[in-house]
């Protein structure tokens, strides 16, 4: 028992230092190196920020039962990185992708190695959320 509440605990700041990372990452972008956020990065920034404000308090107050809110935050967060990500990667949905605004969603700030787009990044984040959310949540259920 006492090794489940270790690694509920551990999982749940990995969780809320991962939403962390990702809201930082998406402020310096923008911020600092002044890329313009697309519509769909927008919606991505609108369900990762309140994550982390979700999820810390979790952490602090020991409440895990908001981990079913934080996986489907995550899970819908996870839907839209993957069509963002698939829009720009697969040639066919990049060529009949409908224009979403000033910025066009099929364009690549980054591309390192090939394949690491900012919505990669943001996908290996709400899947690393998603994940943790719904462990922590079988794991408070439990006790």
């Amino acid at each position: 028992m006492q090794n489940k509440n270790y690694i509920r605990d551990n999982l749940w700041n990995f969780a809320w230092t991962v939403s962390i990372f990702a809201m930082l990452g998406s402020l310096y972008f923008s911020e600092i190196r002044h890329f313009v956020p697309c519509e769909l990065c927008w919606f991505q920034r609108i369900l990762m920020y309140p994550l982390t404000i979700l999820i810390g308090i979790s952490v602090f107050r020991k409440e895990y039962q908001l981990s079913i809110y934080t996986a489907v935050l995550s899970g819908i967060g996870l839907l839209t990185s993957l069509y963002h990500y698939s829009i720009q990667k697969i040639p066919f949905l990049n060529t009949h992708a409908p224009s979403c605004g000033p910025v066009s969603c099929t364009g690549e700030y980054i591309n390192w190695l090939g394949f690491i787009t900012i919505p990669f990044l943001a996908l290996i984040a709400f899947i690393l959320i998603f994940i943790s959310s719904i462990i922590v949540y079988r794991y408070s259920k439990k006790n």
